[in-house]
């Protein structure tokens, strides 16, 4: 201080007014992956500019970061619809937006820790108009954290939940939890801390780790085209939905009980019109019409969106769905191959192992049924597993090969994977189709995995690579000795390497 009069003004870039503007400028005119960078670093360095009055501090923040959500909006898209990005690219563009959004949660943090050391001081009574703003800010700041754990099927920290339920009950406390504003300059509608905290609640219940990524990116969309519809409420519903305790840090769950016994800050929240008004739009796209309210953009169809709004309908409904056939808990080793064309091997060689083929991967399953099992992968070819991807599994002791799909994949801290495998056949016979102009040349065979036991009277059902289906080629296979003459008819399903197709065989 000169002469113990003024106060010194911080010794930061960012503290003179024409230096904020300037930089601001060039961040909103930047590249988006330069800009986010450059914002990242910015707030990183704000965390030890200690001279800044916490209301100056928050007003630097919320420039930084109003002006980076363009540039993040466009590398989430980016991100999405990569198809041919490294193994590397991919995790380098990932961590970029995940470090941005942990690291402006922190600044805003400290925010929030510099108000409440010293609440009686004039600074942090004029810093209380903020609060509303700051806590609708770093719920939405953690809801992205958690979409973007979703986008790599990753488990939760019980941290991030204790964070999300300490803002909302601090804001609650205060009296502004449902205070509606926009939370950016580009984002025209409101939102308030108890919306963001009930999007990021229902995303978790809304079984992310059984979509792809575009379609969990639908799914988001479409909650908040529903979010309206959701009762969020310390009433116990009578109708079943989910229930969470803010204090606890675990996430929501299930009511699976009528009544739950009473709990000290329980909160429910249940879909109520929400899940009538996405049953109507089901009714809506099957019909091949579309509201004219419903903006998802020009490239989304209603074939895109019928599977994931079929899937958020399952989630959100009263009841939870019952399962078709009966779970048994066991422990099992299995050998795992995930590679579609080493699985055409297997069946067209007819190997009766497969724990020797080099990729081979190791499974331990602890929950079977009829229909699929649950099994967790421990070894380092965990992290490229996808959703959708067709296996091959043998159990341990076993001699039959079984044919799945990878439905649900959840990862842990520890590297491993859970994963929910639904089976697609018992039986499987190898084959190589060609089209039947094409003659015998084994240059234009396509491989494929006939399904016998579930094609029908008349009916192929046959597993190919992922594009080679066509429905203007009639094709052919011989098996045993016959020739069976292929009239294509439709995609039954695609998954991620393969597509199970329906022909009518004409022989």
């Amino acid at each position: 201080m000169i002469f113990g009069f003024f106060p010194r003004r911080p010794d930061h870039p960012l503290a003179h007014n024409k230096e904020l503007k300037r930089i601001i400028g060039e961040i909103r005119r930047a590249p988006a992956v330069q800009a986010v960078e450059e914002v990242s670093s910015w707030l990183d360095s704000l965390k030890f500019a200690d001279k800044f009055p916490v209301d100056r501090l928050f007003e630097i923040i919320g420039q930084l970061d109003d002006a980076a959500q363009t540039h993040i909006r466009r590398l989430k898209r980016d991100y999405l619809t990569a198809t041919e990005n490294s193994k590397i690219e991919e995790e380098r563009q990932w961590s970029r937006c995940y470090t941005y959004f942990r690291t402006a949660t922190e600044i805003y943090e400290s925010c929030l820790q510099r108000a409440h050391a010293d609440p009686k001081s004039k600074v942090s009574e004029a810093f209380k108009d903020g609060l509303p703003l700051l806590g609708a800010r770093l719920q939405a700041l953690r809801t992205n954290q958690l979409r973007w754990r979703a986008y790599r099927y990753a488990s939760v920290d019980d941290q991030l939940w204790l964070a999300l339920g300490r803002t909302f009950l601090a804001a609650e406390s205060a009296g502004y939890a449902q205070k509606s504003f926009p939370l950016y300059t580009s984002q025209r509608s409101l939102t308030s801390v108890q919306h963001q905290y009930l999007h990021a609640l229902i995303f978790h219940v809304s079984g992310m780790d059984g979509l792809t990524l575009q379609q969990i990116e639908m799914a988001d969309q479409l909650i908040a085209y529903f979010m309206s519809g959701f009762v969020f409420s310390a009433e116990n519903p009578s109708g079943g939905g989910f229930w969470v305790v803010p204090t606890t840090g675990v996430g929501p769950t299930r009511l699976v009980q009528h009544r739950l016994s009473p709990i000290a800050g329980i909160r429910y929240f249940w879909a109520a019109a929400a899940f009538k008004g996405i049953v109507q739009l089901i009714d809506t796209l099957e019909h091949g019409e579309m509201p004219s309210d419903f903006d998802f953009g020009e490239q989304t169809s209603s074939s895109q969106l019928l599977p994931v709004l079929r899937h958020l309908r399952m989630c959100w409904a009263p009841k939870p769905p019952q399962r078709r056939h009966v779970r048994h808990e066991v422990t099992a080793q299995m050998a795992v191959i995930n590679n579609f064309f080493e699985i055409h091997k297997i069946f067209v060689h007819a190997l009766r192992e497969i724990k020797h083929i080099p990729g081979v991967s190791n499974w331990s399953a602890d929950n079977v049924s009829l229909g699929g099992f649950r099994a967790c992968c421990d070894d380092k070819r965990s992290a490229i597993l996808k959703l959708g991807s067709l296996v091959c599994t043998q159990a341990e002791g076993s001699q039959s090969q079984l044919l799945g799909t990878i439905r649900r994949i959840s990862r842990r801290h520890d590297g491993r994977a859970d994963l929910g495998v639904q089976v697609l056949a018992r039986q499987v016979r190898g084959i190589h189709l060609q089209t039947r102009r094409s003659g015998i040349s084994a240059a234009n065979r396509i491989p494929g995995l006939w399904l016998p036991e579930d094609g029908g009277v008349g009916l192929k059902r046959i597993i190919l690579p992922l594009g080679g289906f066509s429905v203007r080629e009639t094709m052919e296979f011989h098996f045993s000795g016959e020739t069976h003459q292929l009239t294509p008819l439709e995609i039954e399903e695609r998954g991620a390497d393969y597509e199970i197709a329906r022909f009518r065989d004409s022989s």
